[in-house]
Parts: structure tokens; C-alpha cells; sequence
């Protein structure tokens, strides 16, 4: 200490503190405890160094420094706290997504302080530098997002360390050799942590199941499931309770319901369904109307509330398709049978009946218990050829029913709705598992016309509820809703249109959707079609449960429910429960309640779509591996920092050209306008562009497929 900082033998306080905040200000981002700042000072009389301790709590009380643990102190940020949800990237650093700042935060890798993806954090925001981005520091683990994970066993000599498949999983887990559990090096398992000793860099774990070895298909489609969380099996409990229902149907029943076994009826379901929600019923009346019956599978006829299927039910919330198979909510003697509307087999349902004139506008309608007969059972395929030939069995039914829906389809696209409608990616697989061949699932006037009227019937069941008098109290209910497109996003998406010629109208609800329909309908066909199709589905916001309407953007309806797959959806069940309720006068529903269930249906079919995602992308990667070196067209689908995401055309399988291939200059990347750009020769790699690229390497563990461009058309470069 000089001096100057001393006045007649007594410390100067304010040189002190002043000296003391000059080094937090120098080290923002750093903590400092009394020794430390000691050591800055050069500091060694033990008076002084209890003086620096009083200045510390002074600036603390001052509001000037902050204690972030007993005797440690930092600079207190001008910004304070946030809590919010941390996203870890491939690069081990993260963002914390907050709804108390606007602008996410980044979280540099030796300040995520052990939190991991999706964990619900306490952040310290750093002071914000002009022109850069908002950084900060987390400070707590309010909740964890998981526990287990699955990756490979690593097993040397001394140590196992495990390896989570996981990108977002930034750190190795350390098992102990008696929590193996007979795991063997290379394996594929499920780990869990257990604990996180304070000096210990890695987590510690133990393995709580063996999926069996890398490649083989039954472990990596179980792996799949277990990265998401999601069962793949039944516990016996809950298989028992299951096939204790009886499948007869009693008196009683029958005498309580509306009789439908009379009526012609069918359903119309993909060729590899099981599990046969929904039929149809039409009948001519004698005014001349049609009565088309929507009859959807009663399941809370069999799943009552508070039992171990309920429980079970919520608890998945939906079923998950993957590649080759179906992973059901409920279990397969309910789902596949008791429930299931098999052909030929009395059934119990939830109905909602329509008399539509010849116009197929809505004259009456009814809904309640019915038992039906399925007469047959359909095929998309099989009713598409008795839509195109006009003949085959139940001909003239299935010809009204499709003209009916048509009008419905016209009516819905004059009303604004947009037209989603993608081929659907379906693999051939032979026996061991092993993708043969890749084809796409076309969407016809058959699916069209269940579509339809399964559109009806959400719709007008949600109408029912929902759309009251204002003096009348609004009952709570479970709607399915989807807000407007962010304006932001559909600018940059028209930016990607202008470059294919293709133009979107950005002002005004129903120019937006009538403009994007018209695109949609101008990209059929072209190479850039499936890029389009998946930009307008990114920039529109995701459809999700809840108990406040705010109607369905997508669909262009004010009231939308999800009625008619109590099979394979837990909200769907939930309106069976709750429409019957109302329509026997039953009083409102716990909105709080019932706004939870709906969270959480909405977060586990999120889950189910990455799951199946997963799976496709690892099939796509399983089918290129023998195309090592081969040349296909594609077209560039995305551009990160990282590379170009590019999709070939003919089988829609999408890889990576990493920018570390791109040797003929250094690639900048420009977010606004979606492309990589040569520092040297101006040369641009921008969304929608066509190339020709060659199968480098593939990478089955990562799901990742790596190729090299070696042609490029893109008339903007000189």
C-alpha cells in the first residue's frame, strides 16, 4: 500500500474501496474473496487484510458488490437475475431462454457450472457490452431436466467412463466398476446419475439397463425411445389391469346407447393400422339430407379416471411411431382390441352426428354413446381406387362421403386455412431390420375425405363448449390451438421464396394464407418443393394444448378440439370425459387442473416427434452407408456456422458439408440471409440453392451423414 493511500498513520477507506471495486470492475465475470483481493493489493499486514474484509460487506451493502457464496463477492450486475431454461449446443457452451429478457443469454462452457440442457437455471447476467450479445453466468440449478441418458460404455483398465449419444451432453460420466451391472465395453446402456462430488469435473453414475450393442436394430430403436424418455414396454401391473377388461358388451350398454349397428359403416385407415380409432356412417334421410355419423372408439368407457390405465395413459399421454412400429398408449388387448373398431365386431363410441344437406352444410346435429358394426374395413389405398374407378363394394357410400368432404375442403380453404400437406417418408425393411428401400406415402382424396369430416367433428364438438353466450360462464375445456406465424419468421422465409420467384403477401390473415396456399400449390412437383413445404411449417408457431382458446390459425377456426383418437391421445380422452360431463349438466372443470394435463400432453407429444425424427434419420443413415462415393442431387436445406445441411432429392435423406470441406476459402455465416459466404471470392452457399454432392462418411452412432459438394448451381456467384 503507497502512501498516498495512507493519511497520518490511519487507511483511507475510500482509496481502499475504490482500489477494491477497480478489480471487480477489471474481472467482471470473477469472484473475489478477501485473500484474493489481498493478493491484487499486495496486501500483507493482517489489519489491512481486515479492513479490505469491511470494505467487501460495505460495497456489498452498498449494492455495489454482491456475496455470491459466505466470503466470495462479484461485481453486481446491472442486469441482476433471470431464470429460464438452458439449451447446451454442440459446441458445450449454451443459452438460457428466458421470459424475463428478450434476447437469450449466452452461457460460455466454464460458466454452465454443471447445468445441462434443458435444466431450469438461476443466471447472473453480466453487463452488457455495446454490440455484443448478453453473457452471464449460471448461478443455480433450480430443476433438473433428467437424470439418465444413453450413450456407450468406455471401459479401460481403472476407470469406465460412459458417453452419452447426446450432442447437448457436454460432459462424460464416471462409473464406478461396481455399478456396471455386467456392462461390457462398447455397449449401448442407460445411465444414470447418482451423484456430483463438489471438485469432481464428471458427473458420477451407474447403469440402470443394458440395451445390448451398438447397430443392431431392436438396441438403437430402444435407445431411441430411452434418449426421449419414453417406455417401450408395459409394466405387468399395468398388462393385468388391461386384460382383465372384459370385451363383451352387456345389455345395459346397449340399452343406454344410440343403436348404429344397422347403418352402413367402415373404416378407412393406413394398410399397417391396427389400432382403428375412427369410423364412418351415412345414410340418405327422407327429406333428402344426408346423416354422416363420425363414431370415434369410447375408450373412457374402459379407462376410468384415477385408475392404474389412466394413470398410465396420462402419464405417456400419446402413442410414438417409429419406423417399424407403433409404441401405444394404451395396451395392445385395449388399443389393438376392445377398443379398436375391427370389421365385423359390435362396438361401443362417442358419436357425433351430422345431417348435411346436398351443399354439405350442417342442418343438425347430435352427439353422444352409440354402438356400431363396421361392415369393412378400408385401406387408404383400396378406397382410393373406388374413389377413381367409381365401383367396388360400398361404392355409392364412400362416392357421397367423398363429395361431401370436398365441399367441407373447399369451404375450410375459402375460410382461410392453409394447405400442410407433405409426403409422408416410409422405409421397406427386411427382416434383420435393414432399410431396403425409401418411399413417400402419398396423401390422396381418401385420406382427404377422413380427414375431413374428423375435422368436423373437432371442430363442432369444440364449438359446443366453447362458443356460449357472453352471459353465459364459459365451461373449461381442452382445446387444440395455434397461433399466428411470427412476422420475423415469414420474412425471412419469403426472402428464401423470392429466390425460387415465388412471392408471399405479409399483411393481412387471409392474404398470408391464401398467398402461402398458393405458393404451396405453385412448388408441387419442383425440386424445391419439399424445402418450401418444411420452411412454411418452421415459420408458423406449433400447435399445442390448453384451456384458453385462441382459436387454430392453420385451420382458420375459431373453436378446435382433438375428439376423435382417445387411442393414441390423452387429450382426446380428456374431452370424451369432459363433453359427456357437460352434456349431462355437469358443472365446469378445474381450469388449473386441467391446463397441466394439457402441458404436459403437449410436451410429451413433442418428445414422441423428435423420437420418430430420430428414427427416420437414423434409417436414412443406415440406407446410405453402402453409397459411399456415389454422386446424387440435392438441395441446400440449411446453413449454420457449422455447414450447409443439404437434401437429396430423390430419397430426401439430409447431410451435412461441414465448412472445414469447403477448402476453396474461409465461409463467413450470415443469419439474415441463410448462406455461407467466401471472405476471399464472395462465393454464397444460400438456402434453396442446388448442388450435387457425394457421399463422404457416415456415422451411425451420430445419426449423421457427411458429404462433399462437387457440383454447384447458383447463378448469384461470379
Amino acid at each position: 500500500m503507497s502512501k498516498k493511500n495512507k493519511k497520518k498513520g490511519k487507511v483511507d477507506l475510500k482509496s481502499f474501496s475504490d482500489n477494491i471495486l477497480g478489480i471487480f470492475s477489471i474481472n467482471p465475470k470473477k469472484s473475489f474473496n478477501y485473500k484474493q483481493i489481498s493478493r491484487e493489493l499486495m496486501v500483507k499486514k493482517s489489519e489491512e487484510k481486515k479492513i479490505i474484509m469491511e470494505c467487501l460487506i460495505d460495497l456489498s451493502e452498498n449494492g455495489l458488490l454482491e456475496e455470491i457464496s459466505p466470503g466470495k463477492f462479484k461485481l453486481k450486475s446491472k442486469g441482476g437475475y433471470i431464470t429460464g431454461k438452458i439449451e447446451i449446443t454442440q459446441g458445450g457452451y449454451g443459452f438460457v431462454v428466458s421470459d424475463e429478457i428478450e434476447d437469450d443469454v449466452f452461457i460460455s462452457k466454464k460458466n454452465l457450472n454443471r447445468a445441462l440442457h434443458n435444466d431450469t437455471v438461476k443466471v447472473y447476467l453480466y453487463a452488457k457490452k455495446k454490440r455484443f450479445r448478453i453473457e452471464g453466468e449460471v448461478t443455480e440449478i433450480l430443476e433438473r431436466a433428467r437424470d439418465t441418458f444413453v450413450g456407450i460404455m468406455e471401459i479401460q483398465f481403472r476407470t469406465a467412463f460412459f458417453i452419452a449419444d447426446s450432442k447437448q451432453m457436454p460432459y462424460d460420466i464416471f462409473i464406478p466398476f461396481e455399478k456396471l451391472q455386467d456392462a461390457k465395453n462398447g455397449q449401448k446402456v442407460i445411465v444414470r446419475i447418482t451423484d456430483w462430488p463438489h471438485k469432481a469435473k464428471s458427473p458420477f453414475g451407474e447403469v440402470i439397463e443394458i440395451l445390448g450393442n451398438p447397430g443392431e436394430h431392436e438396441t438403437e430403436m430402444h435407445a431411441i425411445l430411452a434418449e426421449f424418455r419414453l417406455p417401450y414396454k408395459f409394466n405387468e401391473d399395468v398388462e393385468n389391469a388391461a386384460n382383465a377388461i372384459p370385451t363383451e358388451i352387456s345389455k345395459q350398454d346397449h340399452a343406454e346407447r344410440k343403436d348404429f349397428r344397422r347403418v352402413t359403416t367402415f373404416t378407412i385407415d393406413p394398410e399397417d393400422a391396427k389400432d382403428f380409432d375412427d369410423a364412418l356412417s351415412i345414410q340418405k334421410l327422407k327429406n333428402g339430407n344426408w346423416e354422416v355419423g363420425i363414431h370415434i372408439a369410447d375408450v373412457t368407457h374402459y379407462i376410468k379416471p384415477k385408475t392404474i390405465l389412466d394413470e398410465e395413459a396420462l402419464a405417456r399421454a400419446t402413442s410414438v411411431y417409429l419406423v417399424d412400429r407403433v409404441i401405444p398408449m394404451l395396451p395392445e388387448h385395449l388399443s389393438n382390441g376392445v377398443c379398436s373398431l375391427r370389421p365385423n365386431e359390435e362396438k361401443l363410441c362417442f358419436s357425433a352426428i351430422f345431417e348435411l344437406n346436398d351443399n354439405s352444410q350442417i342442418m343438425n346435429e347430435w352427439f353422444g354413446k352409440t354402438v356400431i358394426y363396421s361392415d369393412r374395413r378400408f385401406t387408404y389405398r383400396e378406397a382410393q381406387d373406388i374413389i377413381d374407378s367409381g365401383k367396388g363394394e360400398f361404392s355409392e357410400q364412400i362416392l357421397k362421403l367423398n363429395e361431401l368432404a370436398r365441399m367441407l375442403r373447399e369451404d375450410r380453404f375459402k375460410n382461410g386455412a392453409i394447405s400442410f400437406e407433405r409426403d409422408e417418408v416410409k422405409f421397406e425393411i427386411d427382416d434383420e431390420g435393414k432399410p431396403i428401400r425409401i418411399y413417400f406415402r402419398e396423401h390422396g382424396l381418401s385420406n382427404e375425405l377422413v380427414e375431413e369430416f374428423m375435422l368436423l367433428a373437432n371442430k363442432r364438438v369444440a364449438n359446443l363448449i366453447g362458443n356460449v353466450k357472453e352471459k353465459k360462464d364459459k365451461k373449461t375445456f381442452v382445446y387444440r390451438i395455434h397461433d399466428k406465424p411470427d412476422p420475423e419468421k415469414l420474412q425471412k422465409f419469403n426472402r428464401v421464396l423470392n429466390k425460387f420467384g415465388h412471392k408471399l403477401m405479409l399483411s393481412g390473415s387471409g392474404n398470408i394464407s391464401s398467398s402461402l396456399n398458393k405458393v404451396l400449390s405453385d412448388v408441387k412437383g419442383k425440386p424445391e418443393q419439399d424445402l418450401v413445404e418444411q420452411l412454411a411449417v418452421r415459420s408458423m408457431a406449433k400447435a399445442i394444448y390448453s384451456t384458453s382458446n385462441i382459436g387454430h390459425y392453420g385451420l382458420s377456426f375459431d373453436y378446435y378440439s382433438h375428439f376423435t383418437s382417445p387411442i393414441r391421445r390423452y387429450p382426446d380422452i380428456m374431452v370424451h370425459r369432459m363433453l359427456y360431463h357437460y352434456l349431462n349438466n355437469g358443472k365446469s372443470k378445474s381450469k388449473s387442473k386441467y391446463e397441466g394435463y394439457c402441458k404436459h400432453s403437449s410436451e410429451m407429444e413433442q418428445l414422441a416427434t423428435e423420437a420418430e425424427r430420430a428414427s427416420i434419420k437414423y434409417k436414412q443413415v443406415e440406407f446410405m452407408q453402402d453409397k459411399i462415393g456415389k454422386s446424387f442431387d440435392g438441395i441446400i436445406s440449411g446453413v449454420s456456422e457449422f455447414g450447409i445441411f443439404v437434401e437429396i432429392i430423390e430419397n430426401k435423406c439430409e447431410g451435412l458439408v461441414s465448412v472445414r470441406d469447403l477448402l476453396n476459402d474461409f465461409y463467413e455465416y450470415d443469419e439474415d440471409n441463410y448462406w455461407l459466404i467466401g471472405r476471399n471470392s464472395g462465393k454464397i452457399y444460400q438456402l434453396g440453392d442446388k448442388v450435387k454432392v457425394e457421399v463422404a462418411r457416415t456415422n451411425l452412432a451420430k445419426k449423421q451423414l457427411d458429404l462433399l459438394i462437387s457440383e454447384f448451381d447458383n447463378p448469384n456467384n461470379q
